[in-house]
């Protein structure tokens, strides 16, 4: 009678799966070759990271046919991390993610959506290019995969890749594109304080969180002055603590310059300048650069300054010139600060919270979900990944782009400007280095395949 019963289970079975398999069977032929049940997928190049660079990549492979898969989530650092109401600093014709012949600029969206837009002359706010951003992965990118690599192995012929779903894929080249939320960087004094009263700026995106609170902000860029000024304007009260003698902002942009202004300082992705736009227009020269020589340019060209709306918007908040925290201790749930100016005059500060926007370093120890054996073979710069030509690292296989490659290929690397360049270059690379034996598949007929498998699976 069991074995009636067991028979009678399969015929079940197969009645169920019988649509699954007769497409299987008649409509895709050329799958008949494909790995036993439960293999371990196989790829030709993985992107981790699905902001600016790792979607602009992704839509040039995909241009290409290179096999590839892409996790993360979309835009995450730009959506997460960064304060609502925030402006960019780059201009409008430099916040376009980079696709085929331009096939979906800034500027294409904004008129699409009906939102205000100037190549220079309207600021770009975090709304208008998040929502960018979004649109251009479901138009250009809809095979981002919305899951995280917790690991990556050394493998046969490549790298094994583990996601939070528990797939494990095989993969010839991993490339990282994971912006710069593994980089915080937090002063030494303030390190050790409990984080409910001492943050980086990457996890203060909401400024009305902060309403009614003493908010004091260390640093003096374009991230502590947005802060300020928007968490001052949703009822904080708010301080910034520089080393330098005040506030800096950029420019206004002009309507008109004149032929010697232009000369003296051109355009660029990065903002005015000749220095800028030789940054922006030679990257694979720069690299040419002794690494002292690269190493301080990134950190000194384009010093601490926020876009030339917030000027006006700085009223309400205060601001302690030549001073750095020296000191820092809690009371009663209250962060107190001891700062130290430069006649070497102390200043005591007690308030609710601080937010250190103190800025990003790459530091390739951070990045945990690379295997140990993978880490220590990365040679690095400063911090970052010593890089070649091709964006590849020491380890074979592996590359970096975004802020991990600047102190290789200069500041434009910290900016959205630098995707055009970077994934150009690489795609070029990729293609002329791919192997045999690999074809793009979508993640549509990956699902399919996947539930055939299961099918056979169950009538086995």
């Amino acid at each position: 009678m069991v074995r009636l019963k067991t028979v009678f289970s399969q015929i079940k079975y197969f009645l169920q799966d019988l649509p699954n398999l007769v497409k299987f069977v008649f409509f895709m032929p050329d799958k008949w070759d494909v790995a036993p049940l439960n293999p371990m997928t196989k790829t030709d190049t993985i992107i981790v990271g699905a902001g600016p660079y790792g979607l602009s990549l992704a839509a040039h492979l995909s241009h290409h046919g290179i096999s590839h898969r892409i996790f993360g989530e979309p835009m995450d650092t730009w959506r997460n991390h960064m304060p609502k109401g925030m402006l960019l600093k780059s201009d409008g014709f430099a916040s376009n993610l980079s696709s085929p012949n331009d096939a979906y600029t800034l500027g294409q969206f904004c008129a699409e959506n009906k939102i205000p837009y100037h190549d220079t002359m309207i600021p770009v706010d975090l709304k208008t290019f998040t929502s960018y951003g979004l649109a251009f992965q479901k138009k250009m990118v809809p095979q981002l995969e919305n899951c995280q690599v917790t690991e990556v192995h050394p493998g046969p012929n490549g790298y094994k890749v583990t996601l939070d779903t528990g797939e494990t894929l095989m993969a010839r080249r991993v490339v990282l594109a994971i912006g710069i939320t593994h980089y915080p960087f937090m002063p030494p004094s303030l390190r050790n304080m409990p984080e409910s009263i001492v943050t980086h700026s990457s996890k203060s995106s909401d400024p009305q969180h902060m309403k009614g609170k003493d908010v004091t902000i260390i640093g003096s860029g374009a991230s502590s002055i947005d802060l300020g000024v928007l968490l001052h304007e949703n009822g904080s009260k708010t301080r910034i603590i520089t080393r330098k003698a005040g506030l800096r902002f950029h420019e206004a942009p002009k309507a008109e310059t004149s032929w010697w202004e232009k000369i003296r300082h051109p355009s660029s992705g990065i903002g005015p300048g000749l220095r800028s736009r030789l940054c922006t227009d030679f990257p694979h020269l720069f690299r040419l650069l002794p690494e002292k020589m690269r190493v301080d340019i990134v950190r000194r060209h384009l010093g601490p300054a926020a876009g030339w709306p917030m000027k006006a918007r700085t009223a309400g908040v205060e601001v302690i010139p030549y001073s750095q925290v020296e000191f820092a201790s809690e009371n009663n749930g209250r962060a107190v600060l001891v700062l130290r100016n430069k006649n070497g005059n102390r200043q005591e500060i007690e308030t609710d919270h601080v937010i250190c926007a103190t800025g990003y370093r790459p530091d390739m120890n951070r990045l945990t979900f690379l295997a140990p054996a993978i880490r220590e073979k990365i040679a690095t710069e400063e911090g970052s990944s010593a890089l070649s030509a091709n964006f590849e690292s020491s380890v074979p296989g592996l590359y970096f782009l975004g802020l991990s490659a600047a102190v290789t290929f200069g500041p434009t690397m910290r900016f959205v400007y630098g995707a055009d360049y970077s994934v150009k270059h690489l795609v070029k690379h990729l293609k002329a280095t791919q192997e045999k034996g690999y074809s793009q598949e979508s993640v549509g007929s990956r699902v399919q395949q996947d539930g055939l498998r299961e099918s056979l699976q169950r009538i086995s």
